[in-house]
């Protein structure tokens, strides 16, 4: 059950009572992200996310907004997407109102102390460093540079080393100014708390907050006529591989289909990839699928682990398996993928926070709130022919795309193994 209010402003306002809980998480999302970056300013939403944690002009430092948050046992924390900020807070349903303070304030009266922005370039330089040091995220980045080249929705999300060096205060509160206005913004609550309480609440802390009109994300360029391939060659155990196929919107009829048919392939050690790549030929430690819905795009990933040498007979057996997804599947495993999807969504709803993301990811990107009942009658209903029609529709071979991170060279082979 959720419940939805507009101020006069724009800013969007969506609850969820949860009375059995002692909780209230608050989550803020903003509709800013690496895809409404151009190529010399990638990077600037995550820098910004960065900043809102650096002081504001009453709680000057981090210290002190950290120990606001942490001096009642709650926990604070923001992440940056490709089309989305997310600010959140869960503290104990006492702390509601702290908690809502903390956040306006980090959100509004940010200070972008020029000496915070050069410490924050540096730590951010780093991050970036852990990443080109960690193979299996780094394969993670290329598969995206991969299926979408030279565009916004392939770009890491940090950016790179040149241009966080290159990004100024000025782009940055020049951004601030036309990103984080309240017809951009979710606040999404889920909790022991009434909606009318946090409408007065959130009225009183952003009521007055100016609108303004945001820039358009970039869309995707999902144009492609043959296989594509990305090695990067490290002197690293195992090679890191990611297959991917450009998949589907988050607002496409058919996602929900297509996640099913990600749940059958590579989702928990019960999954087909699972039991053929690791169980029965030992080929691979990890190996596992995932599925990204995003605004007007999509993409299926397959990630494993493997022994160079091993690395053509681990593509074979996975290719194998994406064609087996074309053909009849059995009703008995089409039924555990269903039971699966369903059960993990439904334990997810016990937390405040995942309620809280459910409701405020949907609100921002589609302007509509899916209940958990809808989402599992959907899954119910999913035919065994849909699955083989939209298997049949995207594992096709000029959609196939490969990137590796490992001790390889030379790519013919490799090259004639993206068949489908």
């Amino acid at each position: 059950m959720y419940q939805k209010t507009v101020l006069d402003n724009g800013l969007r306002i969506v609850t969820s009572a949860m009375p059995h809980t002692r909780s209230v998480c608050l989550g803020i999302f903003v509709g800013a992200g690496s895809r409404y970056e151009d190529a010399e300013k990638a990077g600037l939403s995550h820098f910004i996310e960065h900043l809102c944690f650096k002081g504001t002009q009453r709680r000057g430092t981090t210290k002190e907004i950290s120990e606001a948050i942490e001096g009642v046992g709650g926990m604070l924390n923001g992440a940056t997407d490709k089309e989305m900020t997310v600010y959140w807070c869960k503290v104990a349903r006492p702390h509601f109102r702290l908690a809502l303070d903390v956040l306006a304030d980090m959100l509004r009266y940010s200070k972008f102390d020029p000496v915070e922005v050069e410490k924050e370039r540096g730590v951010i330089i780093e991050e970036l460093g852990v990443l080109m040091d960690t193979p299996h995220q780094r394969v993670d980045v290329l598969i995206d540079e991969v299926i979408w080249p030279n565009q916004p929705l392939g770009r890491e999300v940090m950016g790179t080393k040149e241009t966080v060096s290159a990004l100024s205060r000025e782009m940055m509160l020049s951004y601030l100014s036309h990103q984080y206005v309240p017809s951009n913004t979710v606040v999404s609550i889920a909790g022991n708390i009434s909606h009318e309480e946090v409408v007065a609440s959130i009225s009183d802390a952003f009521g007055d907050w100016p609108g303004g009109r945001p820039e358009a994300w970039y869309p995707a360029n999902d144009d492609q006529e043959a296989p594509r391939i990305c090695l990067e060659r490290r002197d690293t155990e195992q090679a890191h591989i990611c297959l991917g196929i450009r998949g589907l919107s988050i607002t496409h009829p058919d996602r929900f289909t297509l996640n099913l048919l990600n749940i059958i392939l590579g989702e928990g050690m019960s999954s087909r990839l699972f039991l053929e790549i690791r169980e029965r030929r030992g080929l691979a430690y990890d190996i596992h699928s995932y599925v990204n819905h995003y605004l007007d795009s999509g993409s299926i990933i397959i990630y494993a682990g493997v022994t160079p040498k091993l690395v053509g007979d681990a593509i074979e057996a996975i290719l194998v398996e994406l064609n087996r997804l074309k053909e009849d599947i059995p009703e008995s495993e089409i039924i555990k993928a269903k039971e699966l999807g369903k059960g993990r969504l439904m334990l997810r709803m016990e937390d405040t926070r995942s309620v809280a993301g459910w409701m405020g990811g949907q609100e921002l990107l589609t302007g509509h709130i899916r209940t958990v009942d809808e989402v599992v009658s959907i899954i119910d209903s999913i035919a065994p022919e849909e699955l083989k029609r939209v298997a049949r529709g995207l594992l096709v071979t000029e959609r196939l795309n490969l990137a590796i991170v490992g001790p390889l060279e030379g790519r013919k082979r490799l090259e004639s193994l993206l068949r489908l």
